[in-house]
C-alpha cells in the first residue's frame, strides 16, 4: 500500500515528532541530547529554516520548525543521518536509529502555533518527569525567558506583547496553563515487541547476560534496573514478568 502524501504547509511550519525503531531510546545520556541539538544548529545554518520549539525525551523528539527554500522532509533527513552517523560511532553500532517516517502536522494559524508549543514544553511534565517545565533541560521553555541559543524567540513572544518584559510574563503564564484538553499530534501509538525482541533491550539495558540475572540481584539495583527497562515503549508486564522467570 502507497504511503499517504504528507500534508503540505501554506505557512511553512510544522510540528514534528521523530521516534526511535520501535520506540527504543534514541537518546542514552546528555551528551547525545546535546549533539542532536548542535546537529539542530549545524543545518538550522545551512538549510535557513527556523526553529520556534524542541523538547528532547528519551525516545522521541517533538520539534516546531519552519522551513524556507528546503523542504522538511529533506531538513529531517539531514539532521537524522548527521546524528546517527555520530551516534553510531560512539556507542559502536550500525543501522537504523530513527524510525523511517517521521510524523508530522501543519501548523496554519497562530492560536495552534502557541497550543503547539505549549503542548511540547508540557511533555516531561505530563510523563512525570519534572515538577515544573522550568525545571527540563532540553526542551526551548527557557530560551523564552532566559537567552536564546536555538530558537527565534521574538516571533512568538510578539504575539504576547510588544513589550518584552509584559510578553515574557504572558509567555510564562500561557505556557504553564493546564492543557489537558490541547488536540495535538501526539506520541501515544503503542507497540508490542515481540519476545525476543524484548530478550535483547532487558540484557541491553540492564546490562545482564539474561533476564533471569535480575532476580539474582539486591532488591534497589534489580529495581533500578527495571526503571530504565520500562522507559521502552512496547514492552508489557507481562513480558518482562515471563522473561525474568
Amino acid at each position: 500500500m502507497a504511503r499517504q502524501a504528507r500534508l503540505k504547509s501554506k505557512s511553512g511550519i510544522y510540528h514534528i515528532i521523530l521516534r526511535g525503531i520501535n520506540r527504543q531510546v534514541i537518546f542514552e545520556d546528555d551528551e547525545d541530547k546535546l549533539k542532536f541539538l548542535e546537529c539542530l544548529c549545524y543545518y538550522r545554518n545551512v538549510c535557513d529554516y527556523t526553529v520556534y520549539g524542541y523538547c528532547l525525551m528519551d525516545n522521541h523528539v517533538h520539534l516546531l520548525i519552519k522551513e524556507s527554500e528546503e523542504e522538511i522532509a529533506s531538513i529531517m533527513k539531514r539532521i537524522g543521518v548527521r546524528y546517527v552517523s555520530w551516534y553510531n560511532r560512539k556507542y559502536d553500532r550500525c543501522g537504523h536509529l530513527f524510525q523511517d517516517r517521521f510524523k508530522s502536522e501543519v501548523i496554519e494559524d497562530d492560536a495552534y502555533l502557541l497550543v503547539v508549543l505549549r503542548y511540547i514544553h508540557q511533555n516531561p511534565l505530563k510523563a512525570g518527569l519534572v515538577q515544573s517545565v522550568y525545571d527540563f533541560r532540553f526542551s526551548s521553555y527557557c530560551e523564552y525567558i532566559n537567552t536564546d541559543q536555538i530558537v527565534d524567540v521574538n516571533f512568538i513572544l510578539g504575539m504576547f506583547s510588544l513589550d518584552s518584559e509584559l510578553a515574557r510574563e504572558d509567555y510564562v503564564r500561557f505556557m504553564n496553563e493546564t492543557s489537558d484538553n490541547d488536540d495535538c499530534l501526539e506520541y501515544k501509538e503503542q507497540v508490542t515487541l515481540k519476545d525476543e525482541e524484548v530478550r535483547v533491550l532487558i540484557q541491553k539495558y540492564a546490562n545482564v547476560s539474561t533476564p533471569q540475572e535480575l532476580q539474582t540481584m539486591k532488591r534497589s539495583e534489580r529495581n533500578a534496573r527495571l526503571r530504565e527497562i520500562k522507559k521502552i515503549q512496547g514492552i508489557t508486564t507481562r513480558q518482562m514478568l515471563d522473561l525474568r522467570g
